[in-house]
């Protein structure tokens, strides 16, 4: 659904379209989308487009990979104490 919305706005019918779901569904995850805010819904006569909140999506990139690295010097760590302790030598 992301990747649908980051080409423009679509409605909930346009959405789902190539789902093998419901509308309902697709409405209950645009508005766990919605909640998160990375998802926007405007009004337009008698439709509800929905578009992705860029800024908002870019943030959460942003923190996602913050967090990867923070993991991976943990896990590079972690390694590293477990080497030693293998090796006989405790820090």
């Amino acid at each position: 659904m992301v990747e649908r919305l980051a080409l423009g706005a679509l409605t909930v019918n346009e959405l789902a379209e190539p789902f093998a779901v419901t509308q309902q569904a697709i409405s209950k995850h645009l508005k766990v989308l919605e909640r998160a805010g990375l998802v926007t819904r405007t009004r337009a006569a008698q439709s509800r487009p929905c578009a992705l909140d860029a800024p908002r999506l870019d943030d959460a990139v942003d923190w996602i990979s913050r967090n990867r690295r923070l993991r991976a010097e943990r896990y590079d760590r972690l390694d590293a104490h477990l080497a030693e302790i293998q090796r006989g030598r405790r820090p």
